[in-house]
Formats: structure tokens, C-alpha cells, sequence
């Protein structure tokens, strides 16, 4: 079994325990206050993780949030606090990003290891470090940073790690694994875990994969869609999306009647899609061509 399985798997105790954080005892220090405006950045997984918590906050009236790449964090914005996901605590782009924060402005970094330049660089930090992994594919790290900041949202449903553990037991959706081009479509928060799970497949199996906001599906990207296609929606679809997806010969897949009535957990399906491709292509999933943990740049 790879690191990722395992990782994959651990997912539902992960959840509990951040879960049981906010059940029982103070929030972590630092995750942000209702009505502040908040920045949050991160690169590639995180900064997925990134959009769906702010489309999250945002659309829940507690504040207004914005999502950046790192690398593109407009440092001349004032916000009330910034946050930064980063699992290795050691990425280039987001330590230079927290320097560029404006003096005053509160910091707060969500990391799967202290004993890192992000200790030094953010005001405080939250420890995940129960949640880091060994793989380079992320899987376990970025969900519980999810759920640790809808329960500080208050949006957390009670029997999420259940559904996750549902996730991990139901079959992939049949003819997935047959299939030569994905698709992943989102709605408002959703949107970033569309994006997340074409990046699994890309990392995981190389496998060609693309994401949108569902409604802009229609302006284009379903020209690339056929018999040979699976096309996966995160949430409810839209009103006659689904119809018009099964018209171009595609498997539409979505979580409507059964119990993953949460994204979050429908995207553990997805993880499990993606090793499931690799290995089928014979590849490893641990091993992903041309990536690293942790991308460090040198001379910055």
C-alpha cells in the first residue's frame, strides 16, 4: 500500500480530531474573527484549500475574504488578517508573501510541521503536524485544514468524518477507470475542490483533467467532452447541466442519492479515483514525475 492509501484513508480520524477541537475546548489562536477582512494564500493544494474556505466565508456573511497564489499576494491591499496554508511549512513563495504582509497586520499559519521557517515568519501558528504526510500528493493535510476552518465557521456538519468513512468503502464510479479525459465542476466553495481533484489526477496518474466553475462549462470546455469522458460534479448541478452532459455520451457523476451529501467527503472518492488511475497506469502514486514536497527556490 502506497503512503497516499494510508494517507487517504487516515482522512475521518483527522477530521474527528479537529472537529473535537472545536466541540471542546477554545479555537485555535489566531484563525480569523467574524467581520475582519481577510487574505488567505497558498500554492497548489492549499491554495485550493484557500478558495473554498473564503468562498465559504464569504458567502456565509462573516466576512469578506480573498484567495491568492502566494506568489501573487497584492501586499499593498490592507486586510485585517492573513492567513497561509503551507504543509511543509518551508514553501518559497509563501514565507516571502508573509514578509510582504503591511506591519500590524496579524499573520496566522496553518502547517503540518512548526520546527520550520514558518514558525519564525507568521505571528502564529497553528499546529497540524498529526495531519502531515510523506507523500508528495496531498490528501490528508489540505481536508483537515478545510474542516479545522469551517468549524471555526461554524460549518462543519457533525457526522462528517462519517461520510468520509463512507467514502473510503463505496466502489469508484463504474467506467472511471476506463475513461481518458476528466472534468470536475464546482459552484461558489466547491469550486476550489474541483480544482483539487483535477490536481490529484494530474499528480497522482498524469491523467488529463480540467476544472471549472460549473456554470462556465457550458462556454467551451464541454467541446471536449464525449463517450470517452467523466465529467464530476461536486454539489448539486446545476439546472440542466446534467442533462446536457449525458447528451455528449459522458458518465456524469455527482452525489445525489446517496450519502456523501457533503463535497468535502465526495472528494475522498475523488483522492481514491486518482491513486486508483496511477496504478493502473503503473505508476506511482508517490512518486509523481517532476514534483517535490515542498517547492523551495533557490536564491530568493
Amino acid at each position: 500500500m502506497s503512503h497516499v492509501d494510508r494517507e487517504i484513508a487516515d482522512q475521518p480520524g483527522c477530521w474527528r480530531r479537529v472537529l473535537e477541537i472545536h466541540a471542546t475546548g477554545p479555537r485555535p489562536a489566531g484563525l480569523p474573527r467574524d467581520g475582519e477582512r481577510v487574505a488567505v494564500v497558498g500554492c497548489g493544494t492549499s491554495l485550493h484549500i484557500a478558495q473554498a474556505y473564503a468562498a465559504l466565508r464569504e458567502s456565509a456573511g462573516l466576512g469578506e475574504t480573498d484567495a491568492f497564489p502566494a506568489s501573487e499576494f497584492p501586499a499593498a491591499r490592507r486586510y485585517d488578517r492573513v492567513l497561509a496554508i503551507t504543509r511543509s511549512g518551508t514553501t518559497t513563495e509563501v514565507l516571502t508573501a508573509l514578509e510582504r504582509v503591511a506591519g500590524g497586520t496579524p499573520t496566522v499559519a496553518l502547517t503540518g510541521d512548526v520546527a520550520t521557517p514558518v514558525r519564525d515568519a507568521a505571528d502564529t501558528v497553528v499546529d497540524l503536524g498529526f495531519a502531515d504526510e510523506r507523500s508528495v500528493v496531498q490528501t490528508r493535510f489540505a481536508t483537515t485544514a478545510l474542516v479545522l476552518l469551517r468549524g471555526g465557521l461554524g460549518l462543519a456538519p457533525a457526522d462528517l468524518a462519517e461520510q468520509a468513512e463512507h467514502a473510503l468503502r463505496v466502489p469508484l464510479p463504474e467506467g472511471a477507470l476506463a475513461a481518458a479525459q476528466f472534468t470536475f465542476l464546482g459552484m461558489g466553495w466547491t469550486t476550489g475542490l474541483a480544482h483539487e481533484a483535477a490536481l490529484k489526477l494530474r499528480e497522482a496518474s498524469g491523467a488529463w483533467t480540467e476544472s471549472y466553475p460549473a456554470m462556465e462549462y457550458r462556454h467551451g470546455p464541454i467541446s471536449a467532452t464525449g463517450p470517452y469522458s467523466v465529467v464530476w460534479f461536486f454539489g448539486e448541478p446545476p439546472a440542466g447541466l446534467l442533462d446536457q452532459v449525458r447528451a455528449t455520451g459522458a458518465l456524469a457523476v455527482h452525489a445525489q442519492g446517496h450519502p456523501l451529501t457533503d463535497p468535502l467527503a465526495d472528494l475522498v472518492r475523488a483522492q481514491r479515483l486518482a491513486v486508483a488511475l496511477a496504478e493502473r497506469r503503473g505508476l506511482d502514486p508517490d512518486r509523481p514525475r517532476n514534483l517535490t514536497r515542498s517547492v523551495v527556490l533557490t536564491g530568493s
